[in-house]
Parts: C-alpha cells; sequence; structure tokens
C-alpha cells in the first residue's frame, strides 16, 4: 500500500471513493533500468541528468543518507533541466533551506511504479519541516501510464533500481506545500480552492501565512456540490464565515490528537464537535448535521488538512 499516513481509523471506503484506490498493473519490468549492486547516490553520479541533483545531496550531507545500504528509499530526483527551469540560483539558498527541498522528493520506502495507484494518494516525505516537526505530504496522481506528483511534476522515468530503494526521474523540482498548496494540487478541492478566492478577507493569504499553524477540515467537490443552491446565495462575508468555520487556528491537530467529544472554536468563532465511534469519525456542526471525516493528515509546511464529504455550517449566517 502506497500510502504510509497515520490513519488510526479504518477509513477505506471514504479513501475508495474520493481518491479511486485501486490496483493497476504498473510498467514492464523489461522496461526497468537495473543497477542492483549500486546505491541510488552511486546510480545518480553515473547518470549526467542527475548531476545538479548529486551537487545538492553532497552540499547538504544527505549523499550520506542515500547511501546507506542498510535503507530503503524512494528519490522523486529532478533533472537538471528541472533545476534550470526552477530558476532559482540554489547557491542563495541556505543548506538548511536545501536540505528541506531535497528531503521534499524522498520517501523512506522502495516504492516501485506498479504500487503507484490509480488516482490519488498522498505521501509523507522525509522533510519534517511542519509544525511539530511533522512529515510533510505530496500527493501524488496516477492516471493510466501517466504519474504526476502536487499537480506539478511528471514522472519521466521510473523504476531506476538500486541496491537500497528507486530512483523516479521527475521534470519538475517539488516545493513544500502549505495548506493552500495541498487545496490547489489536488482537483478533489477545486470548489474549495474557488471559494477561497470569492471570500472576503483574503483567506488564501491567510491560509498561506508561514508565521501561524491551521487545522482545516477541507470538503470535498461533492460535498459542495450537495449544497451549491445554499453556496450560491451566500455574500462574500457569509461565504468567510462558512469557510472559516471549517478552520482552527493555532493547532497543527493530527488525527493522533482528536478525542471522542473534542469540541474545536474555529476561526470564525462558533464551535464544533468531534465524535468517534469505533471507526467512525464525524463533525457535529452548530446547526446539528453530520460531516465524516473521509481521510486524514495531510501535511502541510503551516498546518494539516483533514478531508470531509459535507460542507459544515454555523449558525451565525
Amino acid at each position: 500500500m502506497l500510502s504510509k499516513l497515520r490513519l488510526p481509523w479504518a477509513l477505506l471506503m471514504g479513501l475508495a471513493l474520493l481518491f479511486g484506490f485501486t490496483a493497476c498493473d504498473g510498467v514492464d519490468d523489461d522496461d526497468l533500468g537495473t543497477n542492483e549492486d549500486k546505491n541510488i547516490v552511486e546510480v545518480a553520479t553515473e547518470d549526467s541528468r542527475f548531476s545538479m541533483l548529486v551537487d545538492a545531496l553532497v552540499r547538504t550531507g544527505l549523499d550520506d543518507l542515500l547511501d546507506d545500504e542498510n535503507s530503503d528509499f524512494t528519490v522523486f530526483a529532478p533533472t537538471n533541466d528541472a533545476f534550470n527551469a526552477l530558476g532559482i540560483d540554489l547557491s542563495t539558498l541556505t543548506d538548511q533551506e536545501l536540505e528541506n527541498i531535497l528531503l521534499y522528493h524522498v520517501f523512506a520506502d522502495d516504492v516501485r511504479s506498479g504500487e503507484i495507484q490509480e488516482g490519488k494518494t498522498y505521501l509523507g516525505t522525509a522533510a519534517n519541516i511542519g509544525p511539530n516537526n511533522e512529515p510533510v505530504s505530496i500527493v501524488v496522481e496516477r492516471s493510466g501510464s501517466t504519474v504526476t506528483i502536487n499537480d506539478a511534476a511528471t514522472v519521466v522515468e521510473a523504476d531506476i533500481v538500486t541496491e537500497n530503494g528507486v530512483i523516479h526521474a521527475i521534470n519538475t523540482v517539488l516545493m513544500p506545500l502549505d495548506i493552500v498548496g495541498h487545496v490547489m494540487a489536488n482537483d478533489d478541492f477545486s470548489q474549495l480552492a474557488t471559494a477561497l478566492g470569492n471570500a472576503s478577507g483574503d483567506l488564501v493569504s491567510t491560509l498561506s501565512a508561514d508565521d501561524q499553524t491551521f487545522t482545516v477540515f477541507a470538503p470535498t467537490d461533492a460535498a459542495f456540490a450537495a449544497v451549491s443552491d445554499v453556496v450560491a446565495g451566500l455574500t462574500a462575508d457569509e461565504l468567510a464565515s462558512v469557510l472559516t468555520y471549517h478552520v482552527v487556528a493555532g493547532a497543527n491537530a493530527t488525527s493522533s490528537t482528536l478525542t471522542d467529544g473534542q469540541s474545536f472554536t474555529t476561526v470564525q468563532g462558533e464551535n464544533f464537535t468531534i465524535d468517534i465511534d469505533g471507526n467512525n469519525v464525524t463533525i457535529t456542526d452548530a446547526q446539528g448535521n453530520i460531516a465524516n471525516v473521509i481521510f486524514v493528515n495531510v501535511q502541510g509546511t503551516n498546518g494539516v488538512v483533514h478531508v470531509i464529504d459535507k460542507v459544515i455550517m454555523p449558525n451565525n449566517l
């Protein structure tokens, strides 16, 4: 199973409905590059496409991590063209800034292309730069033979196999996503993205702030479709009130911290309640409506997103 997010509840039905988790055949093994007697760094060093990546790994000391033959890694490796297209002089970055970017391309397991499921899933990367040092997430989407990451990078060559993992070459350098970045990177949140832009209060800028921490309970497009008539009649201020009712400020409330009966005070000012009954996790809003939590722990640099199947509503509309 690809996803390594901590899922304390059995949310498999929700995952299947939202993210289309189905088996796929993968690529033909005859097409794979094999360097099984060399580690990731050695293989990348011998491939001229990755010279800028290797230089960056050496500069930050991460080459020592990725040549560990007792561990398995997956590296989504940007090519030189990808680094050049980034338009950033890497020498202007501090070693820590560069290390954070590089670790965002590393996953601590050996994931071959045949394991990447049709539809969308999330991986927790080796970049522990979220609040409380949480590993930040990437969204991986497979559509047929095409695999994209964060709706930005495409895998241009898969399954360069090494003795301590696998390299997948990508055509774009991945930059760690904040909460808004995750909303924009997943088209299952297109209605939420539109609403954030239409609401008053410049919520996009607010939720992109790197000096604040947020927990967002994010409705899917299907959730917005179910209340489309209501949303269409809201003013920009009322829409902002609804959206900020889904946001808790000052906390990176991962799933392991949620408890039955827990009440959250939202940015909008009203509360909602978390209810946990066995494997079912729900939210009861101020009007008594119930939403199901169907996916958890999409970690951004400034907070965490949990996915819900309904738009929750405050009383003060």
